[in-house]
């Protein structure tokens, strides 16, 4: 007699079933069996009692672990804040004590980002009358032609500024005239359509992107006020130009004028560098003499996309604290010799060039940064967003530091902090912490990796003779004009590196 198909799949399925209640209820049976009898196997009780063991173990030094953190917080602040000398001393980050915290993870760490204290509405930011007045110096004025030089030399956009005039510009007097690009010929050209734009720029927002490595990212949470206000001026070269052509929409007004969104393009013709870092030292750091008519101006790398509105950054930055230049903390270092130690770890530029650059500066008296040798809380800056109202000696300060990017390696951060020392007590500055600065803005990655051929250099001897073709032939002059002092004797300090991120 044949079998239904289906019937017969159903009696095996219901059979395996049956089986599988058999066999949970004899195991059951035996587990009541054993509990009736009070008998349980050894294995088991040992599992059961190893299992509630580490449970309570786990438990007790999570507590314990609790407790040692918050009594180490609880000894850090009152350590900190005793008014016996020995006891505070304990809580110095030099302090073995706070060393071995560290290591254990009981420092609180700083924040990376923080809120700002500005204020809620732009509308209600009073725009300060007048200027700050001019003391030293008064009257300010611009080398544009070099007469000690030969006919037949090829015109330079910094200049071929001798050691001696470096040394000079570091005098402070009532009236100076110093070397500040822009010389004749020397490149750096902005179309006519565009010199007649920025004439009318008083308040402004500066960005640059040189040699095509990323695209203009709009500002956010910017009030009409602030739109009507100020200028958005994007510094592009030739190359940067036609990448942004190509990723995003470029439109041209009535005039000529091409814009990104807010942004107005500014082509930077005749780029006045080799070397793609230098030429975007122009637009960063000679700011006053690409926009001669800009009264307050706030600087922002080409990466970042600022999502603070530019009046409150005026107002939080500058006029709350009566201040002229404003510029972050770096995250991880204050002295320059450890900036240095990390460029050259990271392989950010020729290791040769910068010893030689950090030689000079310890030879002329620059030496590392201490909290009690220093009055600035950093000789470090986060460069990458800078605040300043246009006086004579924020200028003059911006035309040496571009000076020393000029003569010696585009690593600015390097030259910041001895700008600042050689002018002493007369430049005035305000460094606010690295948190705020974190969040004034949206860093974005680049397109692409930056590099140049610079960075190959090997030795000085090979940059000096040039054999390879590495020399820059209208940038880092100092680095290959005979410098007027004995570096051979001069040892760089022993770097201590106060971040491992750094």
């Amino acid at each position: 007699m044949e079998i239904d198909p289906m019937r017969s799949l159903s009696l095996r399925v219901g059979s395996r079933r049956t089986d599988r209640k058999a066999q949970h209820q004899q195991s059951k049976d035996a587990e009541v069996g054993l509990k009736s009898s009070g008998k349980i196997s050894p294995d088991i009780t040992m599992k059961i009692i190893w299992k509630k063991g580490f449970i309570r173990l786990v438990l007790v030094a999570g507590i314990l672990w609790m407790l040692l953190i918050l009594a180490a917080l609880l000894f850090q602040v009152w350590t900190c804040q005793s008014s016996v000398t020995f006891i505070s001393g304990i809580c110095q980050k030099d302090s073995k004590v706070f060393a071995m915290l560290d290591i254990m993870g009981l420092v609180p760490k700083p924040q990376h980002r923080c809120s700002i204290p500005v204020l809620d509405d732009p509308d209600a930011v009073v725009i300060p009358e007048g200027r700050t007045p001019d003391i030293i110096p008064k009257n300010l004025s611009y080398i544009t032609v070099d007469d000690s030089v030969e006919a037949d030399s090829k015109p330079l956009f910094g200049g071929h500024q001798t050691w001696a005039q470096r040394a000079d510009s570091f005098k402070l007097n009532s009236t100076m005239k110093v070397h500040c690009g822009f010389m004749k010929n020397g490149g750096g050209d902005m179309d006519p359509v565009d010199v007649n734009y920025v004439k009318r720029c008083k308040f402004v927002v500066a960005s640059g992107i040189f040699d095509g490595y990323d695209t203009p990212h709009q500002p956010a949470n910017i009030s009409l006020r602030s739109r009507k206000l100020f200028c958005f001026l994007m510094v592009v070269d030739e190359k940067s130009l036609e990448f942004i052509r190509n990723n995003v929409t470029v439109k041209e007004d009535s005039k000529g004028g091409q814009w990104v969104g807010i942004w107005r393009v500014v082509l930077l013709r005749n780029p006045p560098f080799d070397e793609p870092r230098r030429n975007g030292k122009v637009p960063k750091i000679l700011t006053h003499r690409l926009l001669p008519s800009a009264q307050y101006s706030i600087w922002i790398d080409g990466k970042m996309e600022l999502i603070v509105d530019p009046l409150l950054i005026l107002e939080r930055y500058l006029w709350r604290g009566k201040h002229t230049f404003a510029i972050a903390r770096h995250k991880h270092h204050r002295s320059i010799y450890e900036e240095a130690d990390a460029i050259k770890r990271r392989k950010r530029y020729a290791r040769p060039l910068i010893d030689f650059h950090m030689k000079i500066y310890l030879y002329e008296g620059m030496e590392p940064w201490s909290s009690t040798m220093k009055k600035t809380p950093s000789d470090v800056p986060e460069g990458a967003v800078i605040i300043r109202e246009h006086t004579a000696l924020n200028n003059l300060f911006s035309c040496l530091w571009f000076n020393e990017v000029n003569l010696l390696t585009p690593r600015d951060q390097l030259s910041f902090g001895y700008v600042v020392y050689r002018l002493g007590e007369a430049f005035k500055l305000y460094m606010f912490p690295n948190c705020e600065y974190n969040s004034l803005f949206i860093l974005h990655r680049h397109t692409r990796e930056h590099s140049s051929v610079i960075e190959w250099v090997k030795s000085l001897d090979e940059f000096r003779n040039n054999s390879t073709g590495l020399k820059e032939s209208r940038g880092g002059l100092g680095l290959w004009t005979p410098y007027p002092g004995d570096l051979d004797s001069v040892q760089l300090p022993i770097v201590k590196r106060t971040s491992p991120a750094g």
